[in-house]
């Protein structure tokens, strides 16, 4: 298990925890971050990322990134 921020762009992988406080872990329930759905890094600059997710893509921040394990 490793953090999001850590994937290779291009990869899908498997969110296995979403970690963090409750409001951050239903924010990214909410962005559609749940475990045992698929994100795919796209890009990533500056450290934060853009990731499909859901059909969707979605902008999140380092931080945010470092709280969802694949």
């Amino acid at each position: 298990m490793m953090p999001l921020n850590l994937a290779d762009p291009g990869v899908e992988s498997v969110i296995k925890k979403v970690g963090g406080s409750s409001e951050v872990k239903q924010h990214l329930e909410n962005l559609g971050f749940v475990v045992g759905g698929i994100a795919t890094v796209v890009s990533s600059i500056g450290g934060n990322l853009i990731v499909n997710v859901k059909e969707s893509r979605v902008a999140i921040s380092k931080e945010m990134a470092a709280k969802i394990y694949i």
